[in-house]
């Protein structure tokens, strides 16, 4: 395993880190017994990177479980800010919820400390000022190492760093957007200013949540789990584009599942690809493709299919800022 740098926090992470969404027995897998072992095979493959988040189920829970004696050779990443009830309070990205939170996430993964905490979706209601300060003295306290963010704009990036060195506050390390052959919006700006901030890029999604895995083909039935949920997974458009992957695929003599893969790393921005097997055969697959190196002729293939910097339709989770949502912040009302 070739291990990267986490932007400038001098941790050493693997090119794939394992999500744990699949692992909620509610969402993913039901038998965190099996979880568990898939964790293990992981781990000893090299992978050494697991993200959570306490919106998952019972992901921290699992995670936690199957990390018993194994804790300290582990880069451990969990997140904070989704909807954890109907209660207004417990969601965001203020103190109030962040000191309430991380205790929370630290009792479910059985452990004293997160190596890296992220704000899972942006925050406008609450000042960048006030969760930094939070997050720094979690930091202060032990019971965080390192804090990131996921799906903040390249603009906010910047404000936060902006606020962070004037007020002598932590600095978010590390972003978590959305990367895949399908989904390269953030070559824009994203990964620009990451690297221009030297930040970690946990990218989410590499397989396109499952179209990039060959299962799903043009005029043929979508049977992913989630199908059912997210229209981006029934897109037209980004089944056409897949199926030109395919084709792009064989040609290489690769499965598209590595070739989705070894895009995803390949860019000089990228620290780790986020992978979410929810069974064994999904993770010896992608275990299997780790080694696999693009030429820049596939490379070239790949621009010409999907341009940098370009997405093809628009994911379901993408963060969508309050001035594009509410009406009333585009028109004048006098």
């Amino acid at each position: 395993m070739q291990y990267r740098t986490l932007g400038g926090t001098g941790i050493r992470v693997s090119p794939y880190a394992l999500g744990a969404l699949m692992f909620a027995t509610s969402v993913g897998n039901p038998d965190p017994g099996d979880s568990a072992r898939i964790i293990h095979k992981a781990l000893d493959a090299g992978i050494n990177l697991i993200d959570t988040a306490d919106v998952y189920g019972d992901s921290e829970e699992v995670v936690g479980d199957a990390l018993k004696g194994r804790r300290d050779h582990v880069v451990l990443a969990t997140k904070v800010s989704r909807p954890m009830g109907d209660d207004p309070n417990q969601r965001g990205a203020s103190r109030r919820w962040i000191m309430t939170a991380v205790e929370n996430s630290l009792r479910r993964l059985r452990t004293d400390h997160i190596d890296l905490y992220q704000i899972h979706h942006p925050d406008p209601a609450t000042d960048i000022e006030e969760t930094l300060s939070a997050l720094t003295d979690l930091i202060r306290s032990g019971k965080v190492r390192a804090i990131g963010t996921s799906a903040m704009p390249a603009s906010d990036i910047v404000e936060a760093r902006w606020v962070a060195e004037r007020r002598g506050l932590a600095r978010f390390r590390t972003e978590q957007p959305p990367y895949s052959l399908l989904n390269r919006g953030i070559e824009r700006e994203v990964l620009p200013v990451a690297q221009r901030h030297g930040m970690g890029t946990l990218v989410w999604g590499p397989l396109g949540q499952g179209l990039l895995t060959g299962r799903v083909r043009k005029g043929g039935q979508n049977e992913l789990r989630r199908a059912g949920f997210f229209r981006h997974l029934n897109d037209e458009r980004r089944v056409d584009t897949v199926e030109r992957f395919i084709t792009l695929a064989e040609e290489a003599g690769l499965p598209l599942t590595h070739l989705a893969m070894a895009f995803t790393i390949a860019h000089p921005g990228v620290t780790s690809a986020i992978v979410g097997p929810r069974t064994m055969s999904h993770l010896d697959d992608l275990l299997a493709g780790i080694d696999v190196a693009l030429t820049d002729d596939i490379l070239d293939r790949i621009d010409e299919i999907v341009p940098p910097g370009t997405d093809v339709g628009t994911l379901d989770q993408a963060y969508v800022p309050p001035a594009l949502q509410q009406a009333s912040l585009r028109r004048r009302t006098g």
